[in-house]
């Protein structure tokens, strides 16, 4: 049995590394959710958010999993002007319409009282801490994206993301899963009556 060990960058090149991995990550999310949105792929959509929030909780596992980043400044530049969001949120709302609104519990510790959630507030809100953090990647300041990325990811979207990845599963499972009584009855019949 290996014995799980937290990463410590201590160099420069290791919070690279790491800076380079996110980017891309987070670059790939951004790409994913755009194409969702844009619901050119219906049969495609629940499989494609599926592995778009597993593959960004992975991203910020890492970002969670190591020491506290901390960026020489104790600010943070500014990013330049943060991208626009509201077509994203309409075209998946449009795109999950129907199955866009769920019950969700924010807080499952302090505060376990249920609350409605919405699929695409959520995607957007990943969406647009990510893109944040990609500004400043951009921008060639590796240590503030990274703080921004974990210190958003702890603070938020991590929480959106596994509450949209659980719906998402739910979504997809309901889809496979679920069948018509009356085929499963002819099956069944078939099956033992050939």
């Amino acid at each position: 049995m290996s014995e799980f060990s937290v990463a410590s960058p201590s160099a420069s090149d290791d919070w690279g590394q790491i800076a380079a991995e996110s980017a891309a990550d987070a670059q790939m999310y951004l790409v994913t959710v755009r194409e969702i949105a844009a619901g050119n792929s219906p049969d495609a959509t629940l499989p494609m958010a599926l592995l778009a929030l597993s593959q960004v909780l992975v991203m910020g596992a890492r970002l969670g999993a190591v020491e506290d980043v901390v960026p020489a400044e104790r600010f943070e530049p500014d990013a330049g002007p943060d991208a626009e969001f509201d077509p994203l949120r309409a075209g998946l709302a449009n795109v999950f319409e129907g199955l866009d609104e769920y019950g969700d519990v924010v807080d499952p510790v302090l505060d376990p009282e249920p609350v409605v959630g919405y699929l695409s507030n959520d995607l957007v809100d990943i969406a647009s801490a990510l893109s944040h953090g990609l500004s400043h990647h951009e921008a060639g300041r590796t240590l503030e994206a990274l703080w921004w990325w974990q210190f958003s990811y702890l603070s938020h979207w991590g929480e959106r993301a596994a509450a949209a990845l659980r719906v998402v599963q739910t979504l997809l499972a309901h889809v496979r899963l679920d069948a018509d009584p009356d085929a499963v009855s002819e099956a069944e019949f078939d099956a033992l009556h050939p």
